[in-house]
């Protein structure tokens, strides 16, 4: 099934004149929460649906344990997780300290096999 877009106009003020270009945007179909998940996966094998929900919670709580821990977490077909920090800068290297940290996201880089599925993707136009 196909992924819709639409064309979004956005203004580059940059320029003079101004001008507008328009710009492909993903229109969402829905949400597909965890619930929706566990039944699409206890469908495709042996296990239930609750098993399903238990897993990926517990999957959950093991990647924030291991990326609290330091570690980047690597999974085969999904892609890896790691932490980003950011903060402000300081003079020298001796006065750079945790007070210098404003705040860490997290980063996802999707795995190869993932990134061609999503190369395989195709797109329909609205109107």
């Amino acid at each position: 099934m196909p992924v819709q877009f639409k064309m979004i106009p956005k203004q580059n003020n940059l320029v003079s004149p101004p001008e507008v270009k328009f710009f492909p945007c993903a229109v969402s179909k829905g949400i597909v929460n965890l619930d929706d998940l566990a039944k699409i996966i206890s469908g495709r094998c042996t296990i239930s649906r609750a098993d399903c929900y238990g897993v990926v919670i517990a999957l959950s709580d093991a990647i924030g344990e291991a990326l609290s821990g330091g570690n980047i977490v690597k999974i085969q077909n999904l892609g890896s997780f790691q932490l980003s920090l950011s903060g402000t800068a300081s003079e020298d290297e001796s006065s750079l300290g945790k007070a210098n940290i404003k705040g860490a996201k997290v980063v996802y880089r999707p795995s190869k096999d993932l990134k061609s599925k999503i190369k395989r993707i195709t797109y329909k136009r609205l109107r």
